[in-house]
This record gives structure tokens, sequence and C-alpha cells, in this order.
């Protein structure tokens, strides 16, 4: 599976002459080295502040999780004053192709904020990143459960990374607005199906209950179908539903388009933003909810800040198993490539592990799965509050876990991926949803066959 999509992408820019070239623990025993090899086990160790040391940092996400990770970096520097770190981010949209040209082309930062299907598609036989086993003198591992670490292993006992929090899918909704329309917010999947046509006829044609994008309708139809039969959607490479329950689904979403409940995709790219947080419709509240992770909350309530963003409920009416998975939220690793592995975990280590960068990162990237990060913020208040809720009510409801090939680029990517093909041709109307379901088994299946 290593770099067979991320081949043809490194190609296909490279022939473009798009090639991406690379940006210009607290122990007394975790001391860094100035010129370590990637996979070294002999690293020559350097007092902090010995020797200069620059390290490349990268990560995407919204404003504030940008913020408080340079704030963050600001403290780091202060603690070690030899070494700079570069900071490297931006939003979602494009991330992943650049960072699999970067690995590629050996060009990647030292330390980079990866999805935790990464792993899957990058480095699934440990050659992408370092395996962080060889820095647990820096990196404290026993401040994470081993069941966690354990999804971010290969071959047997290869750590490619730590997760930074455990995440899944839930409802937001803008009370605000529902409460202009003379609504609750939506309880049931059928308070939500009503909604759609008291949005209408009650604040007018540009306003909707709910707003989702190619894969946040993915997502939700497997939050759908999982509840309805009570099965995961993929198990050791098998896709578990039919073309006839795959069909279910997305008639489900065509129905919710139909009587208003989300504005077709058409509606949405008309709109011009590359993510909904930052779409005026819903920073103003004509978009009245969300399906979104929840470590995303904060990014979507600070977007609103005239309306009251609260956590909703899991829509009990749908079926009779609680539907929706959770995954790893987001991971960080080091490159195999790095020149300054111990430095670059040193970094690590402050951002998810010491008192300090706890405190500032708080839980801009989630509820930390870092214990010990769990605990300073916690005993210091610093959690968000919509942010917990929302990850303690995906903990307790999710049954089922999440397949790394869900999130395959190949799926997912926007605009080529097979997600958002199929989603965008069934609500554009080029395909029926028989049409639909049927492409979308095809591309799922050729993947998890590869």
């Amino acid at each position: 599976m290593k770099f067979k999509k991320a081949a043809a992408l490194f190609l296909s820019l490279a022939m473009a002459g798009g090639m991406l070239a690379g940006c210009g623990g607290d122990s007394a025993s975790s001391q860094p080295s100035t010129n370590s090899g990637a996979n070294s086990g002999s690293t020559q160790a350097a007092e902090p502040g010995s020797e200069p040391v620059t390290l490349r940092f990268s990560w995407w996400g919204g404003d504030s999780r940008h913020a408080a990770t340079q704030e963050a970096i600001e403290a780091f520097m202060d603690k070690y004053p030899n070494i700079t770190v570069k900071a490297e981010f931006g939003a979602w949209s494009g991330w992943e192709e650049n960072v699999s040209t970067q690995l590629m082309s050996q060009t990647a930062p030292d330390l980079m904020q990866i999805n935790w299907n990464w792993i899957t598609s990058y480095s699934s036989d440990g050659s992408s990143f370092l395996d962080l086993n060889t820095v647990s003198d820096v990196v404290d591992l026993t401040q994470w459960k081993q069941a966690d670490l354990d999804q971010c292993t290969v071959n047997g006992n290869n750590l490619q990374a730590v997760p930074v929090a455990l995440t899944g899918r839930i409802f937001y909704w803008n009370k605000t607005t529902f409460e202009q329309a003379g609504l609750e917010t939506p309880k049931t999947f059928a308070d939500l199906m009503a909604a759609g046509p008291v949005f209408k006829e009650k604040l007018g044609d540009g306003y909707y209950p709910m707003a989702m994008g190619e894969y946040d309708r993915m997502i939700f139809m497997v939050y759908y179908l999982e509840s309805v039969y009570g099965k995961p959607w993929v198990t050791e490479g098998k896709l578990n539903y039919t073309e006839a329950e795959i069909k279910e689904g997305l008639d489900v979403l065509a129905k919710m388009e139909q009587e208003h409940v989300i504005p077709t995709l058409k509606k949405i790219a008309g709109d011009g933003a590359d993510s909904l947080d930052k779409n005026q419709n819903w920073i103003d509240g004509h978009y009245a909810g969300i399906f979104e992770w929840d470590s995303s909350a904060s990014k979507f309530i600070k977007a609103a800040p005239e309306s009251e963003i609260v956590v909703g409920e899991f829509l009990s009416d749908i079926g009779d198993y609680q539907g929706g998975f959770t995954k790893v939220s987001m991971a960080f690793a080091i490159s195999a490539n790095s020149e300054h592995p111990r430095e670059a975990a040193l970094l690590m280590q402050f951002l998810l592990g010491e008192d300090e960068g706890a405190k500032i990162m708080a839980s801009e990237r989630g509820v930390p799965a870092n214990q010990n990060a769990l605990k300073v913020c916690t005993e210091n208040n610093l959690l968000d509050a919509n942010v917990s809720e929302a990850n303690a009510k995906v903990m307790e409801w999710c049954q089922f876990s999440l397949d790394p090939l869900f999130e395959d680029n190949a799926l997912k990517s926007n605009p080529d991926g097979v997600y958002y093909k199929v989603m965008a041709k069934v609500s554009y109307g080029e395909l029926d949803t028989a049409q639909g379901a049927a492409e979308l088994v095809s591309g799922i299946t050729e993947l998890l066959n590869k």
C-alpha cells in the first residue's frame, strides 16, 4: 500500500513543475543531540542551549489553533534558546497533498501534525515516520494509554506517532436561529426533518437547519446506516454494506435536500468558502447546524460570535443501534529524515506532555489523550466546555471504530476522491442514488482490494 497514491500524486506535481521544496520531555536524561540520524540508536548528546538547531513544525487548523500553537512554540524556544522552531501552518484545503509530496521528496518538517490514517497511507512499513520508541527517554510514552498507542503502531512495535486526542462526529446547533424559527434544537431525526419546511416558511429560502459538505455527508450516511443495521462500515478489509443499503443512505441525503433540511452542494459551492466555519452562512446563522468532529467545537463556535451554538444529541430514533465511530483525531509524528529527531521529540513532549505546553494548548486539538496534559487542563479548568461536552457524548454513544482506510486520500480528497465525486454527482443530479451507491461500492472495494 505504501506510497502508491502518493507516488502518483508526486509524479503529476513534478511533471507540472509543482514539486514542493522544503521550507527554508522534561527530564535530566532527555538531552537533545546536535546531528543525529533519523533511526540511529547512537546520538551525541548536547546540553540545551549549547549549539543552534532549527526545527520545522507543521500543522493545519483554524485561527485559534494557530494562535495557541504559536504561543506554545514561543514558550518552548524560551526554555530551549538554542532551538529555533519554524512554524508552517494553514487551512486544511490541499494540506494532505502538500504533505504527501514532502514525504516523497524527503523534505517533510521535523515535527508534523498528521491525520491518523497517514500512518497506513504513507508509512505502513515504518519508513516515513520515526519509531518513537527510539526517543522514549525524551517523550514520556507512559502518559498515553497503551490501546491508544497501539492504534499508531505498525509492524508489531514500531510507534509511528502519538495521539493528540480521540474524536468522533456530533451535532452542533445554532440555538439562536432555531429559536427565531420557533423551534427547539433537534433531539430526533424526525425533529430535524420537520425543521426544514419551518425554516423555509418562517425565515426564508436562505435558511437551513443544517449544512453538510461532501465528506460530512459520507460520515453522516455511515452514522445513519450503522444506527439502522448495527454493523461497522468496514471490517478486516471488507465493506459490510450492500449497494441496496448504501442507496438507502443516499436516499436519506436526497430527501434532506428536498425537504429544505440541508442546502445542495451547488448552493454550498456558490457560497465561495473553503470550509463551513468560514462560510458566511454559518457565521451569520443561515446554516443552523453541522455534523462535525468534537475537537472542532471551539472553531465553529468562535466563527459565529453573534449566536449561541450548543452541542447536540445523537438522534436516537434512526435505529436500534448507537451508530457513529471514534478514532484518533490526529497525531504528532517526527519525520524519519529529521536531522534532529531528539530536539523534535523535545518539542513534541513540551507541547503534548509538559505542564506549560499543556496549559497553552489546552483543548485546541480536542481533549488531550496524554494523561498528564488531561490532568493539568482539568485541574486548571482549561478545557473548552463545549469540546469536553461533545467529546464525552461521542465517547459514551459511538459503539463503532473506524477502519484507517476510510480516510484514505483516494476516497476523501477534494475534489477527486470517491466520496466527493459520488456525493457531488448525486446532489447535482448527474447520478441517481442507485448509480451513486454502485459507484461508491466500486471505488471503496477497489481501494480495499489493493
